[in-house]
Order: C-alpha cells, then sequence, then structure tokens
C-alpha cells in the first residue's frame, strides 16, 4: 500500500499567481503592487474556507523572496532553495502561526521580540497568522503598534474566515483582500484538468454536481472529488457522485415538485417515501426544492426574466419546467418559497426527519391552493369573499342570501338570539319598550343610555331581511312592557307556577329560561 500518498486539494495547491483561479483582482492587484515596488506591510486576506487565503499568503511570501532576480518578483520561479523551502513550510524567515493554538498575549509577545531581527535567508520576514479572528483582546493590543510601524524587513500576512469578529484597529492597519467563491464553471474547468492529470474519467454531469456542493469552495470540491475517485476507482458518473452526496437525481426532484404542485397529498407523500427508501438525505431534499423555487420563479413569465441558461438544468429540464410553472401564479412559488426556508431550521432540530419532512409537503400543498390576497380582495370588494380553502367544485356565488321575516317584537327578540347577537338582545329585550311595531318601522321608548343601540339594530336589521328598518325613538315612556317583562308576566300566569309560588311564603321570581 502506497503510505504517501497525497490528497487533491494538498497536490494541487496553488504554488504561484497564474495557478491562483477565481481570484483574477486579488491577482492583478499584488502582482502589480509587487512590480512596481509598492509593497505594503500588512494585509489582511478574507472569504470563506477553501477559496486560497493561506495558498496566497505563501505564494506572496514566495514572490517577496525568490532568489531568481534581485528584487521581489510577481512571478516566484518555484525552484530556488527559499520557493522551494517556503511551499513546504520549512523556511526560517516566513513563519505560519495558527491563531487558533496562539492565542495567548506571551505568544504575540515571542512572535514580536523575534521580528525585532533580520531575515536569515530571505528579504523579508514574513509572519502568516491564520485565523486571526481567534486572537485574544489582549494579543490584539499587543499586537497594534508593531502592525502599524513594523520594522523595514516584515510583512504581516493574516488570513480570516470571520473578518466581523477583527477589531477595526487592526483592519485599519492592513491592506484588505475580499477572496470570492470561485464560480461553478470555473471549478468545472479546474477539477476537469485534475480529473485529466489524474486519468480519471469525469462526466460533466458529475463533474457540474461537485461544481455546486463545493459553493464556490475550491478544497471543498477536491475534498468530494477525492472521494468520489476514492469511492468508483477512477470513474466518476453523475449517479455515483448523487449517491455520494445523498441527493435525489434532479429530474426526480423536479417530478417530486410537479407532484407537490398538482394537489394530490397521497401521490406526493407516496413519492417522498419512494425518494427516501432510495437513500436521499431530506436535508438535501429540502435544499433541492429550494433550488427548484428559486430557479421557477426567476423562470416564471410573469418576470420576463428570460429562461435562465445559467442554471443547473439542461434543457429538456428547462422545457419541463417552463410547462410546470404556466400553470402556477407567482403568489404560489413566494408561499411555497417562505414555507421551505422556515423548514430549515425545524428539520435541523426535528428528532424525526422524515415525520418533519412529511408535515412540511402537507404545508405546502395546502399553503399552494390558497387564492392570491388580490383575488381575495377583489372578492371583498364585491362582497363576495369566502374564509374557506377553494373545492374541486365551483362555487355558486349567484345564490341569493337568505333573509328573514320580521312581523313582531318578539320575532325580532328570537332572531336576535338566534344569530347569537348577544350584546344587542340583551339591551333590546331589557331597556326597549315596543310602543308600535310594522315591518320596516318600528316605535319605541329607550329606558337605557346606549346612543349606539338604533343605528346597530337598524345595519342589523337591514343586512338580515334585505330592506331599510325605521326606528322612531319616542321621548316619553308609555308604559309599556319590555320583551322581558312581558315574557316574566306570562310565566307568572302560568297556573303551574302559580300553585308553585304558592307553596313558599314571599317567593318571587328571579329569573327563567
Amino acid at each position: 500500500m502506497d503510505t504517501n500518498y497525497t490528497v487533491l486539494a494538498r497536490k494541487y495547491r496553488s504554488q504561484d499567481f497564474q495557478s491562483l483561479i477565481g481570484q483574477d483582482v486579488l491577482v492583478k492587484t499584488l502582482t502589480t503592487a509587487i512590480n512596481t515596488g509598492r509593497i505594503a506591510h500588512a494585509y489582511i486576506f478574507t472569504g470563506i474556507r477553501g477559496t486560497g487565503k493561506t495558498s496566497t499568503a505563501r505564494i506572496l511570501a514566495k514572490a517577496l523572496n525568490c532568489l531568481s532576480g534581485d528584487t521581489a518578483t510577481s512571478a516566484p520561479c518555484g525552484v530556488c532553495e527559499n520557493c522551494r523551502a517556503i511551499a513546504a513550510g520549512q523556511h526560517i524567515d516566513v513563519l505560519e502561526i495558527d491563531a487558533a493554538s496562539h492565542t495567548g498575549v506571551d505568544n504575540m509577545r515571542d512572535i514580536l521580540d523575534a521580528a525585532q531581527y533580520r531575515p536569515t535567508n530571505g528579504r523579508y520576514k514574513v509572519y502568516i497568522i491564520d485565523e486571526v479572528h481567534m486572537l485574544s483582546t489582549s494579543a490584539f493590543n499587543a499586537l497594534l503598534k508593531t502592525l502599524e510601524e513594523p520594522p523595514a524587513h516584515v510583512i504581516f500576512i493574516l488570513a480570516t474566515t470571520e473578518i466581523r469578529k477583527v477589531p477595526v484597529t487592526i483592519l485599519s492597519r492592513c491592506q484588505r483582500f475580499d477572496l470570492v467563491r470561485v464560480p461553478v464553471e470555473t471549478l468545472k474547468k479546474h477539477f476537469a484538468s485534475i480529473a485529466e492529470k489524474e486519468n480519471v474519467t469525469l462526466s460533466d454531469a458529475a463533474n457540474d454536481l461537485l461544481a455546486r456542493a463545493a459553493d464556490g469552495s475550491v478544497r471543498d470540491g477536491l475534498s468530494l472529488l477525492d472521494q468520489a475517485i476514492a469511492q468508483t476507482g477512477g470513474n466518476v458518473d453523475e449517479g455515483a457522485v448523487l449517491a455520494m452526496l445523498k441527493r435525489a437525481d434532479r429530474g426526480v426532484v423536479i417530478d417530486f415538485m410537479q407532484t407537490l404542485l398538482s394537489g394530490n397529498v397521497a401521490a406526493a407523500l407516496s413519492k417522498a417515501d419512494e425518494i427516501y427508501t432510495n437513500g436521499a438525505d431530506l436535508t438535501m431534499l429540502l435544499n433541492d426544492m429550494m433550488e427548484w423555487t428559486h430557479w421557477a420563479t426567476r423562470m416564471h413569465p410573469a418576470l420576463h426574466a428570460g429562461v435562465c441558461i445559467n442554471s443547473p438544468y439542461t434543457s429538456d429540464m428547462r422545457e419541463k419546467m417552463q410547462k410546470i410553472i404556466d400553470k402556477v401564479g407567482l403568489n404560489t412559488l413566494s408561499r411555497i418559497w417562505q414555507v421551505l426556508v422556515a423548514s430549515v431550521a425545524e428539520m435541523q432540530a426535528a428528532g424525526n426527519q422524515k415525520q418533519c419532512f412529511d408535515m412540511l409537503i402537507v404545508r405546502c400543498m395546502h399553503i399552494a391552493e390558497i387564492p392570491p390576497i388580490s383575488d381575495l380582495l377583489k372578492q371583498s370588494d364585491t362582497g363576495t369573499a369566502r374564509a374557506v380553502m377553494p373545492t374541486s367544485a365551483p362555487v355558486d356565488t349567484t345564490t341569493k342570501k337568505e333573509t328573514l321575516t320580521i312581523e313582531s317584537a318578539v320575532a325580532l327578540g328570537d332572531a336576535l338570539q338566534s344569530a347569537r347577537e348577544i350584546l344587542l338582545y340583551s339591551y333590546f329585550s331589557g331597556n326597549v319598550e315596543i310602543c308600535e311595531f310594522q315591518t320596516g318601522h318600528i316605535k319605541y321608548f329607550d329606558r337605557g343610555s346606549d346612543t349606539n343601540f338604533a343605528p346597530k339594530l337598524s345595519a342589523w336589521l337591514a343586512d338580515k331581511t334585505g330592506m331599510q328598518w325605521n326606528l322612531e325613538r319616542v321621548a316619553e315612556s308609555q308604559n309599556a312592557h319590555t320583551i322581558t317583562e312581558q315574557k316574566q308576566e306570562e310565566i307568572v300566569s302560568d297556573p303551574m307556577v302559580a300553585s308553585a309560588m304558592n307553596l313558599f311564603a314571599d317567593a318571587t321570581l328571579v329569573g327563567f329560561k
């Protein structure tokens, strides 16, 4: 067994500015600065993992100390003693410091004390401090003065993935470079080139999956490629990468989203069971569903954004997606997106991801059926709004509203009770003396003081009977009974109630139901 195998991420680490992929602005700025002699005393490189921060720092250290010329060069030879020693991490004047394990002020003092001495073999002493945000506050403070005015032979290169954790006093003393995510197409070319050098067969579909899974990180992508080669023995195809990433094929995801948007809950849950049984990671499937929803929204004809040829889908897949989204509104896609985004945290916290995913499907399907807000507003304006889910049977909007016929005060009281208008009924039955009652006209005396009673009752009668009512209030009582008093008199006059009350001395009727 070969025990000296070097992983691809280390074997193909960039050794000069020309091989540093995806960082064109950074390369142009640094090479121009070196060629014109405008070399700063401190640099800070920031960006996500695997974009080349440490590699750039080493390349810059080689450029400053390369022995191929009398001065620093933007094209280090890579073969001289200094270049080879720096590449191997063994140069005495280039110190790589891991801030995560050297966080204290004492570690920083040792570095600063050694910085006062001139370099031994190179032109510059270069201090590369990786993950500099891990330094303690005291260590940062100890570094400030030397970082602002270091000896002429000292260059500081700081690297971090958490630029927000670096004090602004440190940032102001450095030239800052932000390393961007490497584009998918650039990664694909890089991976294809490495596969050719390694005598590995890498299909274009598999390469595309690896490049997108890398998420802009060269190191992450090369680690995945290394794993795929080890798994397949050198014949890397789409199926192998999908199995390795535990992702469903994009064609399967498109079919699944089509089923989900069709409204067939049983079919959607059955499809989810099938995908899960085939070994797909549900978290990855959720990400794929979010990817589909994002591109479906961008491709929607209502946005007029074009066909989005830079999407991760083939032309056949885009045609199929177009047929699906032609039948789906932007509001539906937007609501599904919101549900999917909110479900990311739920999936991570769920004890049983499959159960959580099934509930996610049901939620997406039901929220997709809700009519757009604009339609609800239009219905509200025309008085036909419905707070119900749409069904397969069409709603008959021509059905007329059922109206009531009210011909007496007692009938009005019963109608208020049936409609559960408790406040109106209570006030009407206890405070209102009916002097005259005709359909459409009520003459009454109000014992209470609620000035809103008449408008409320008039509006309610108009709504329930379909006609306008005139409520005329008289100024003086005509000693008429209220509804409650009428009912009480009827009960007291009942022979059975009268007999019961005669059995007890001083008995009074306090209430009735």
